[in-house]
């Protein structure tokens, strides 16, 4: 199963995107997780967008198409999903063949706060089901405190998070197999 990896942080040592990282790890045999690189993509103006998508834009959406499954890790800004995210999403999702449609996908989330991440998925949740994306319902993953969740190189220390991601990872594969069969 291909899963495709997308991280709501442009920082470099971001814990969203060392979440990913430990998906990669801890997933299920035979499912291969790729991070995609949404650093290069400008903000979404529509003056850009008539003279057709840019080039990492393009590769992006070829990469959703692409892939079996999303696995979406957020942080969370001001009570809501980040601005990184959303410009994405809204660049990804404009037609022709907005590649969301029927996607399975799953979320996940870091925050250095105490409350984690959920508003901001729930924000997500709202905003992939409008694009009639399939979102694994649970476990939710949550890490707060993300500054003492993860170590110097980025691994994440909590054995229970660890184990809710590889179930989350689970429970991407099956909602991508019933949805494959639809």
């Amino acid at each position: 199963m291909k899963v495709l990896g997308i991280s709501g942080s442009l920082r470099a040592s971001s814990f969203n995107t060392a979440l990913l990282r430990t998906a990669q790890q801890v997933a299920p045999e035979g499912m291969e997780i790729e991070i995609a690189d949404i650093k290069a993509f400008p903000v979404y103006d529509e003056d850009i967008y008539v003279n057709g998508f840019p080039d990492a834009v393009a590769t992006f959406r070829g990469q959703i198409a692409a892939a079996d499954g999303l696995l979406i890790a957020t942080p969370e800004y001001n009570f809501g999903m980040s601005g990184v995210i959303k410009n994405a999403i809204d660049w990804a999702s404009r037609p022709p063949e907005q590649p969301f449609d029927g996607k399975a996908m799953a979320l996940l989330g870091a925050s250095a706060g105490k409350l984690g991440t959920g508003l901001a998925q729930m924000q997500l949740r709202q905003v992939l089901g409008a694009l009639s994306g399939q979102i694994v319902t649970k476990p939710q993953v949550f890490v707060s405190g993300a500054g003492q969740a993860f170590d110097e190189n980025g691994t994440l220390l909590d054995d229970a998070a660890r184990g809710l991601i590889g179930q989350l990872l689970v429970g991407l594969q099956e909602l991508s197999q019933r949805t494959a069969a639809q």
